[in-house]
């Protein structure tokens, strides 16, 4: 695997008090309902970072592996694993290489907000989709791909303002930096992309949420009725 440091590596001590192992926002909460009961399922947290959801999930009863391509991130991960453990597996591996949990096969896949950072969105979708056991699912969250959201916010823009919807590649937001996107940018895509990627890799959408922004930025920016979120739910169909 090449070793390159990634993005995240250099801002894993903000990133981990900045997504502390709090689930009660509503994007995480869509994201575990879809999940549902997963009690004795092998399950695997892709772009796990530093173990927030995998430690949720592994809670639930689920055999938790996490990946993620940050050494730094997964440092912190394994540290809090070692500290409490609930029998999580942490791999440092690129999700979107063809190698990548080679052998390996999960009844579930779950990804929150992880595909925006990963630039190989087929790489990636074709390692859910060969891990994943026939009839298995997988649930994401991405940033909704239509709104330039709000840039002022610093966290959670999804294309650059000025440049439209259909101009898809990694952008650096020009926000605050007490948010993450004008850290390490994002991958813009549009929606047509993500179900086409899917559907390529024999994933089919049986599930698509909206969920509404948490109160507090709608409380801020209540002129703004904006839904900045997508949470979706697609079966392995081979």
């Amino acid at each position: 695997m090449d070793m390159t440091p990634v993005r995240y590596d250099a801002i894993a001590d903000f990133y981990e008090s900045f997504a502390p192992d709090a689930y009660d926002d509503s994007v995480a909460v869509a994201l575990l309902d879809a999940v549902g009961d997963i009690k004795g399922l092998r399950l695997l947290d892709l772009a796990c970072g530093h173990g927030r959801m995998s430690r949720e999930m592994a809670r639930r009863g689920a055999q938790v592996t996490g990946i993620d391509l940050s050494a730094a991130l997964l440092e912190r991960a394994r540290r809090r694993e070692q500290a409490n453990p609930l029998g999580i597996t942490y791999v440092h591996d690129n999700a979107a290489s063809v190698d990548a949990l080679k052998g390996a096969s999960f009844d579930a896949v779950v990804c929150h907000y992880g595909l925006s950072d990963i630039d190989d969105l087929e790489g990636a979708l074709a390692t859910v989709g060969r891990v994943l056991k026939p009839g298995g699912f997988f649930a994401f969250s991405i940033i909704h791909p239509c709104f330039p959201g709000w840039v002022s916010m610093g966290a959670n823009p999804s294309w650059k303002p000025g440049s439209g919807y259909f101009q898809e590649g990694w952008w650096l937001a020009a926000g605050p930096p007490n948010g993450v996107r004008p850290r390490v940018g994002s991958n813009h895509r549009m929606l047509s992309t993500y179900l086409n990627t899917l559907a390529r890799n024999n994933l089919v959408v049986e599930q698509l949420r909206e969920p509404e922004p948490p109160p507090h930025w709608l409380d801020a920016m209540p002129d703004v009725g904006r839904c900045l979120f997508t949470l979706w739910r697609a079966v392995e169909n081979r």
